[in-house]
């Protein structure tokens, strides 16, 4: 290439792109603003159920909001006004929405009989009087008003409670006082409250 066919090559590159700027474009350009994803979505606050620190997440989740008709969660984030965690989750916390839509994800109570090797699914209210019966049978077997030396006492120390750190310090505080008022000596809540 010699210099005048330098300078022809260079003119017309330059005339060419003089036009692109001026919106002689030689294709149709396509501009759009795309829709964001969580624009319809509606928003809910809630606590991780991983671990005993407790982070706050936000959920997001589509649906008619008609009645009786369940949203179905499309995306779960770290909840940036949460004091401890600020927006911010764990691989566990992260991976939330896979937790979700999990197939093998228990919904509802089980119970599996003595001596059985089967789970049968129960209702809510079957679990919960059972759950009752058990204790009370079990509180009244083994409960102790005295001690050896005649001391008043009132424990229960053949049963114990763990406390979810997905509650609040509330319900933490109110579990607490529930089970001591029981007589329950054995109790702790993930998140020590």
């Amino acid at each position: 290439m010699d210099r005048r066919q330098f300078f022809r090559v260079s003119g017309a590159g330059l005339a060419a792109s003089s036009l692109v700027a001026l919106g002689f474009s030689p294709t149709a350009a396509l501009a759009e603003a795309r829709n964001f994803k969580l624009a319809r979505a509606t928003e809910t606050r809630n606590t991780c159920p991983y671990c005993s620190v407790g982070c706050g997440i936000i959920m997001y989740s589509l649906g008619d909001k008609a009645k009786n008709v369940t949203s179905s969660i499309i995306h779960i984030e770290g909840d940036p006004d949460h004091p401890v965690n600020r927006g911010t989750l764990c691989p566990k916390g992260a991976g939330l929405l896979d937790f979700v839509h999990s197939p093998n994800r228990l919904k509802y109570p089980e119970i599996r009989e003595p001596g059985a090797t089967e789970w049968k699914r129960v209702s809510w209210d079957e679990a919960m009087n059972r759950l009752v019966k058990l204790m009370k049978a079990d509180r009244d077997a083994n409960f102790q008003a005295t001690n050896a030396a005649g001391q008043t006492v009132n424990r229960w120390l053949s049963t114990g409670m763990l406390a979810a750190s997905a509650s609040s310090n509330e319900t933490g505080y109110i579990t607490h006082k529930v089970m001591r008022s029981l007589g329950m000596l054995v109790f702790d809540n993930q998140a020590r409250v």
